[in-house]
């Protein structure tokens, strides 16, 4: 289930500005209006402002202000464990994850990551990356299942050639998300190449010292396209998704929901479970059949 923000009932202020968030930074963020680009906070702890947020802020200096309220939003992609959640971005009309063969590449990141977007309704893309490398020829040819089951899967080389995406990314609001090590910082300097330079100039207002990707960005790639390049991950939680909804964001299960002997199965060894009877008949992989009670042995459900 997606975050989505409420209309305000405080009163207009017209000293308003209306802008987008361009980028996020720990507490700071920087908006990006008709008057300019601001560099902002948030009124009190308020810390869940996304990179791709609209938002209405108060200026507060010449190119300082307050974020005041964020405006509705079509989507939110989060992620959250146990103890906290975090935003990643907001108003995106599809997903696209980075992967590759070098540093190697984790399927259970990727599910979940596919999950995420399924929570969103939101279509998904898997972009191999490196595709000048063996081993990511090798990722390529063993994300077969994931075409079968209907997410694009499409290879290519950031180094070398961006142009097998051009076509994907217009008219959307992209954001791109995967493991670190994977070149999404590579495809965003070869999509933009002015791109190298704002980050360095933003890690170096930050005195961060850094040129890896350590906090979300958007980029306009036209008038009617964005890039949303956010930091790298080594895990994505999601504890955000009801446990009982769970098993309908796997594509291949949902022919079976419904079908099992109990009711309140939860597909685990339960008898006359139609998802295991699926699995035995080769309707649905071993390999995410044990991913999707990964995710349930993770709630501790018995």
């Amino acid at each position: 289930m997606s975050k989505k923000s409420k209309p305000s009932n405080r009163p207009a202020n017209t000293n308003l500005l209306e802008g987008l968030v361009i980028q996020s930074f720990g507490r700071r963020f920087r908006v990006e209006t008709a008057d300019g680009i601001f560099g902002c906070v948030t009124r009190g702890k308020k810390t869940d402002v996304a990179c791709g947020d609209k938002v209405l802020i108060q200026k507060t200096a010449l190119d300082e202000g307050v974020i005041e309220e964020i405006l509705p939003r079509a989507s939110l992609l989060y992620r959250q464990d146990e103890w906290r959640s975090k935003t990643i971005a907001a108003n995106v009309s599809q997903i696209l994850i980075v992967t590759a063969g070098v540093p190697s590449c984790h399927e259970a990141m990727l599910n979940r990551c596919i999950l995420a977007a399924e929570v969103n309704h939101l279509p998904v893309t898997i972009l191999v990356n490196k595709m000048d490398l063996s081993e990511s020829q090798a990722v390529f040819e063993s994300l077969s299942s994931f075409q079968a089951l209907g997410y694009n899967v499409v290879p290519i080389s950031a180094k070398q050639d961006v142009s097998p995406i051009l076509a994907l990314l217009k008219g959307h609001t992209s954001v791109l998300v995967g493991q670190s090590g994977m070149g999404k910082s590579t495809l965003v300097n070869a999509l933009i190449p002015e791109a190298a330079a704002r980050t360095g100039e933003i890690s170096e207002a930050l005195d961060s010292g850094k040129h890896t990707t350590t906090f979300a960005t958007l980029y306009h790639l036209d008038e009617e396209s964005q890039l949303i390049d956010s930091p790298g991950m080594q895990e994505f939680g999601l504890h955000h998704i009801d446990s009982r909804d769970i098993a309908g964001m796997f594509p291949e299960f949902r022919p079976y929901l419904g079908e099992c002997r109990f009711h309140n199965c939860w597909h685990k060894v339960e008898p006359g479970c139609a998802i295991e009877a699926a699995n035995a008949d080769g309707k649905i992989s071993d390999s995410r059949l044990a991913f999707y009670r990964l995710l349930i042995a993770e709630r501790n459900i018995k």
